[in-house]
């Protein structure tokens, strides 16, 4: 194999595909990266056998061949190199010879051929989608799955497609985040993704409104983002039927400034952390919020103005995830219903109907 390249596109596709290897592996040859020549592009490979990640660059292309190197090797030391094309060649020996400006380095490779093959996907079941919404997508749901492996399909989010519309949902039995949007498909999927696949694809995705194509089996699911593709299994099981958690029914409806909610309540979780849960307590009268936390180290008190429209309600929460919910959502008002202070309390950003967020309460000590 004989290629030369330019050394920020290299780096640029090196940190792409790591984002499939994982450390932990107990198979010496997934430490490293696959590295093939082909039609003009260079094509890298990183996979876990639970994610695989493929991406490819434009190059001169003197000699085909493949060879496999060690991932974070390979990355650091084209990390370091100047900002000028890398002439790279791989012997017999399957070494690789590295050179760039006046920098000369040898790396010992492996054989490919054990490398194992990513799986293949048909597009007879896909959508497109923009990819800034996609990112949205994930960054409005992602935080609520589940982060330990007790009931594996809540570590991951569910992807619903039906009637032109996909929704992402994820719950970890303490709160849920819905996000939906429509777009144009007439199948009907419905799939849990992993929650590490969702967040390596987060890191990977750019702002822009160019449409990546999404790809499906009934074990996989493939990322089309054109020069890179992402593809991981997908996990097994039913999800939880989200539409029976999510009722419109409330006693009280509080309107209130989301900048206004969010200073509050990360200012009384400063001390929410040193007690019990992260507790907050809001006393929801009139037209204020009274926000306390309490502690061995101190207490504080916070009022902010809100609309309230039916019952005054006490009602407790820990306060990291009501946080999570306010931060990621964009508009300058929201609405927070309330049934009781022992049911869910149910979040959404005023002027935007696709966002959901529902949050379970803590129970308040009689005293309190």
């Amino acid at each position: 194999m004989k290629l030369k390249v330019n050394q920020k596109d290299l780096s640029q596709s090196i940190n792409i595909v790591q984002k499939g290897i994982s450390s932990k592996t107990t198979f010496p040859i997934l430490n490293g990266i696959l590295i093939e020549t082909k039609n003009n592009k260079l094509n890298l490979t990183g996979t876990d056998l639970e994610i695989g990640i493929e991406t490819n660059i434009d190059s001169d292309i003197f000699e085909e061949g493949s060879v496999v190197i060690i991932s974070k090797i390979f990355g650091d030391l084209v990390r370091k190199l100047p900002n000028l094309p890398v002439e790279i060649e791989v012997k017999e020996d399957n070494n690789m010879h590295i050179n760039c400006g006046n920098s000369k380095f040898k790396i010992i490779g492996q054989s490919s051929i054990e490398y194992p093959e990513l799986p293949k996907i048909l597009d007879e079941i896909s959508f497109n989608i923009p990819k800034d919404l996609l990112k949205t997508m994930i960054k409005q749901t992602i935080f609520a799955t589940a982060q330990n492996e007790t009931r594996p399909i809540l570590t991951g989010a569910l992807l619903e497609v039906k009637n032109n519309q996909v929704s992402f949902v994820a719950l970890d039995g303490y709160r849920l985040a819905l996000k939906k949007i429509p777009i144009e498909c007439q199948n009907e999927i419905k799939v849990v993704i992993p929650g590490k696949t969702l967040n390596e694809l987060s890191k990977i995705l750019d702002d822009s409104d160019s449409n990546i194509t999404i790809k499906f089996t009934s074990s996989h699911i493939l990322f089309d983002l054109g020069n890179t593709s992402i593809i991981s299994r997908l996990i097994e099981g039913q999800f939880l039927n989200y539409n029976d958690i999510i009722r419109d029914e409330y006693k009280s409806k509080i309107k209130v400034k989301t900048r206004y909610i969010q200073q509050s309540i990360e200012r009384a979780s400063l001390l929410a952390r040193e007690g019990v849960n992260n507790m907050v307590v809001l006393d929801i009268s009139d037209e204020k919020l009274v926000i306390t936390s309490n502690s061995e180290i101190g207490n504080i008190h916070e009022e902010i103005p809100i609309e309230l429209e039916g019952n005054d309600l006490k009602i407790a929460f820990n306060s990291k995830y009501i946080l999570d919910g306010l931060k990621v959502i964009d508009s300058e008002e929201i609405e927070i219903k309330f049934v009781s202070n022992v049911s869910p309390c149910i979040m959404k950003p005023i002027g935007d109907e696709t966002y959901t967020y529902l949050v379970v309460p803590v129970r308040l000590a009689s005293n309190d």
